[in-house]
């Protein structure tokens, strides 16, 4: 088995490509060994030093470390991966799910084509560029013309994720859609 890395956006989070399918639907964004115990994988993951957080794809793993040196974690991290697909075992114990993209949404009823539009622009144009660099960004709400998006895997914490937000999706969805005057990361 062979899988490649790939660095993302975010220096504290590297974006790891077993070469098959990890998720098939929906993503999965760990950010607790708490968390870790809806996947076997994670628990691996987060078993590791300096592991801070895990991000699930459908063909790839984003982990994000606390600290120390990609050179020094990236062995430990490849192993875990290697031994946990060689091994058969499910990514997702029975009971796990997926994050849900349209979990706790909140918008105006008369607001609804806004929002179908809005989330066909960040289907279309904004999550396939995002998930290239290791991560997702889901759409949370709408209200007075402020869009709120939810920032997961190499996303989270990303030095570059307001000038993602307020340059690159903002101005999207402002081309579009002119009541929209903001985006906000929840």
């Amino acid at each position: 088995m062979f899988i490649q890395t790939e660095a993302t956006p975010n220096p504290a989070t590297l974006k790891f490509l077993p070469g098959r399918t990890v998720l098939p639907e929906g993503t999965l964004d760990l950010r607790s060994g708490e968390d870790a115990s809806r996947s076997p994988l994670a628990e691996r993951l987060f078993a590791i030093d300096g592991v801070a957080a895990v991000f699930f794809g459908y063909d790839f793993i984003t982990v994000t470390k606390t600290g120390g040196e990609w050179q020094h974690l990236k062995p430990a991290i490849l192993g875990a991966i290697m031994e946990h697909f060689m091994s058969g075992a499910p990514l997702l114990r029975e009971d796990a799910g997926v994050d849900m993209d349209d979990a706790d949404e909140f918008f105006a009823e008369e607001d609804a084509a806004t929002v179908e539009t809005i989330k066909e622009l960040l289907d279309t144009r904004v999550r396939p560029a995002v998930a290239g660099d290791g991560g997702d960004i889901t759409f949370r709400g709408y209200r007075d013309g402020v869009v709120y998006l939810a920032m997961k895997g190499s996303c989270s914490g990303c030095p570059s994720s307001t000038a993602t937000l307020k340059h690159g999706i903002q101005n999207l969805l402002q081309h579009f859609l002119p009541d929209v005057r903001e985006v906000e990361a929840v």
